[in-house]
């Protein structure tokens, strides 16, 4: 796509505007500009600047100049590498540059420690500065879907941090300094070659959300168990053979998905996790559950499609908050009596199991029943 010269035209005469009246806001989006105005290196005294949704492929160091910035746009170009001048921009407090063709990262971004939002999503980064650790004041920063094999150990610097967004990189390792991130309350961490997490995980106890889905981890550290304020744990599509007995710890937690993993049996703690609502355990080699699951009285969705299960607890019969079970395929012979109990259920999914007959106690479930489909 060809630069606008109609874009080009006004985005001079909004330069030239701003001149004249001091404005310190300048829209210059979706203009179609394949290069910047050079006029736009006076305006020194501009505070937010927006030059999302162009066409530019590279930016000239006088961008230096604008040394009052605290907000800049960029996001949605063809940038393929920043100038060092951008260091320069030391008032910058919001800084966006996803959805461009960047491969690298000048050394002086470290400069800009007034930094509290970072977006480098969507980019081709295959590694990050050591001066990424320069930017203490950072509370947000996204870097998902690049090519990062690894992360610097200053990334542990980032104290002040809330949201860690690494999803879709190629990463196989988290440096340890990761645990420094104490203020960290979302940790993305989805769609990466992860095989194992570090020990110091467990510093993270502010954590409420983490997302480790699809990655090739086999194991999780005992040190889980410290994230006592988590309330989202995702760790489907790996490759789990077992559970640490502290998942037990995570009393707060409310939403659990561990399909598609290779889990054979659940440890007995996870009957203290009373808080949960969701539990996915699709997709596993599980041949038994434990006794203890019928602790979890406040579960509302629970999930045990294609498993090897044989039997259920009676203990199964305390889930009186469930509306949804899905059992299908697995290889029931039998129900317990005690799911007479679940009178909140709404949708029972039994399909593709040797079972011949229905309990009579299942009758008083009358909306289960009739959704009940044994075929």
């Amino acid at each position: 796509m060809m630069e606008s010269e109609a874009g080009q035209a006004i985005a001079v005469t909004r330069i030239t505007k701003c001149l004249a009246d001091g404005s310190t806001s300048l829209d210059l989006s979706a203009l179609r500009l394949s290069t910047v105005p050079e006029s736009l290196a006076q305006l020194t005294y501009l505070i937010w600047l927006n030059l999302d949704g162009n066409l530019l492929t590279a930016l000239p160091e006088s961008l230096g100049n604008l040394t009052a910035l605290t907000e800049l746009h960029l996001g949605d170009n063809r940038l393929t590498a920043l100038p060092e001048s951008l260091g320069n921009l030391t008032a910058l407090e919001w800084l966006d540059l996803g959805d461009n063709e960047l491969t690298a990262l000048p050394e002086s971004l470290g400069n800009l420690t007034a930094l509290e939002h970072l977006d480098l999503r969507d980019n081709e980064l295959t590694a990050l500065p050591e001066s990424l650790g320069n930017l203490t004041a950072l509370t947000e920063l996204h870097l998902g879907y690049n090519e990062l094999t690894a992360l610097p150990e200053s990334l542990g610097n980032l104290t002040a941090l809330e949201w860690l967004d690494l999803r879709d990189n190629e990463l196989t390792a988290l440096p340890e300094s990761l645990g420094n991130l104490t203020a960290l309350e979302g940790l993305y961490l989805l769609y990466n070659r992860l095989t194992a997490l570090p020990e110091s995980l467990g510093n993270l106890t502010t954590l409420e959300w983490l997302y480790l889905d699809s990655n090739l981890l086999t194991a999780l550290p005992e040190s889980l168990g410290n994230l006592t304020a988590l309330e989202w744990l995702d760790l489907d599509r790996n490759l789990l053979t077992a559970l640490p007995e502290s998942l037990g710890n995570l009393t707060a937690l409310k939403y659990l998905d561990l399909r598609d993993n290779l889990l054979t049996a659940l440890p007995e703690s996870l009957g203290n996790l009373t808080a949960l609502e969701h539990l996915d355990l699709r997709d596993n080699l599980l041949t038994a559950l434990p006794e203890s699951l019928g602790n979890l009285t406040a579960l509302e969705r629970l999930y045990l499609d294609r498993n090897l299960l044989t039997a259920l607890p009676e203990s199964l019969g305390n889930l009186t908050a469930l509306e949804r079970l899905y059992l299908r395929d697995n290889l029931l012979t039998a129900l317990p009596e005690s799911l007479r109990n679940l009178t909140t259920l709404i949708w029972l999914d039994l399909r593709d199991n040797p079972l011949t007959a229905l309990p009579d106690s299942l009758r008083n479930l009358t909306d289960a029943a009739r959704r009940a489909n044994l075929m």
